[in-house]
């Protein structure tokens, strides 16, 4: 069948597999490389019960049969063999910088001058492993969100080299596929994602710690009431909505927000009793021998939402 081109994934563990089950969704032919055969082999396996499984649940993203979906997706045997053509290549690799700037060494030494290179990475800016290549202007990070194939957000973060040209591709290529890819323009520890995270569980362990609230209920907070808005609109056009206009919300409470966060105080390191008690009811909640379980449920979930949020789309 005719494809829209061919994409590299280098690494083939759970991140890789989302990324090739959502390139070949759209028609791209995928190939996948792991430095350990055996696993782009098993890889193949998952990826292909995966398919299967969605599409016998009609949960398959696309418009073209899984069978089809599962014959875009190959192996390669190396390193050449998986760039060979490709115009874009998606690392997800471990999370080690040391191993990172490896294969970005290694890859910039084949790659045509043209060929996008993106990582999976959470955390590491670009620069720190694209400084040194002769291809960086086409070096980003397209940080996905887990799990990818049921949550659309990508990262797309820029290093100061990289170019507005390849920017602009790699967005075109996440819509294509129907991902929603955020434009980060400069690099930032954490990038947004993970800074906006990382603000709500300092706040969610003050609130612990001082003996405010339990585990069990400021999760409700988020699932039952600031989640809920969020998973339809972000926190600026909810605060446009909650006043007449943001304005209007400004004036009325922009002094009340800074007296709560000046109230706040310092951050706290996630260890001792608090911690512990996080821990502790949380595994009793959900025990670890039934952490996949609830891995199912959410992702089930997850589709559900997506689904809804896919039918209003257009409102």
């Amino acid at each position: 069948m005719e494809t829209k081109g061919k994409i590299a994934i280098i690494g083939s563990g759970l991140i890789g597999q989302s990324w090739a089950m959502i390139f070949a969704s759209a028609s791209y032919r995928v190939q996948l490389f792991d430095v350990v055969q055996e696993n782009v082999k098993k890889a193949l396996e998952t990826i292909e019960a995966k398919l299967n499984d969605l599409s016998s649940k009609k949960l398959l993203r696309g418009n073209i049969p899984a069978a089809k979906q599962i014959s875009l997706i190959t192996g390669a045997s190396s390193l050449s063999e998986v760039v060979e053509g490709a115009f874009y290549v998606q690392e997800c690799v471990f999370e080690r910088l040391d191993l990172k700037v490896k294969v970005f060494a290694d890859l910039d030494a084949i790659v045509s001058p043209s060929t996008i290179l993106a990582s999976s990475t959470s955390c590491f800016p670009p620069s720190k492993f694209s400084s040194e290549l002769k291809n960086r202007s086409n070096v980003l990070v397209a940080h996905p969100v887990n799990p990818p194939y049921f949550v659309p957000l990508i990262e797309l973060v820029k290093s100061p080299y990289t170019s507005d040209e390849i920017t602009d591709k790699a967005r075109a290529l996440m819509i294509d596929v129907g991902q929603k890819p955020v434009v980060l323009n400069k690099e930032v520890q954490g990038f947004a994602v993970n800074r906006i995270q990382y603000v709500i569980l300092m706040e969610c362990y003050r609130l612990i710690a001082d003996g405010v609230i339990s585990v069990e209920d400021i999760d409700a907070v988020m699932s039952e009431g600031l989640g809920m808005r969020y998973a339809f609109i972000g926190p600026w056009e909810t605060a446009h909505l909650n006043a007449n206009g943001m304005q209007d919300y400004f004036d009325k409470y922009a002094d009340g927000i800074l007296r709560v966060l000046d109230d706040m105080g310092p951050n706290r390191k996630f260890e001792g009793e608090t911690a512990k008690k996080i821990a502790d009811q949380l595994t009793k909640k959900i025990p670890l021998d039934k952490l996949r379980d609830r891995i199912k449920w959410r992702d089930e979930n997850l589709i559900a939402l997506s689904q809804v949020k896919r039918r209003n789309s257009s409102q």
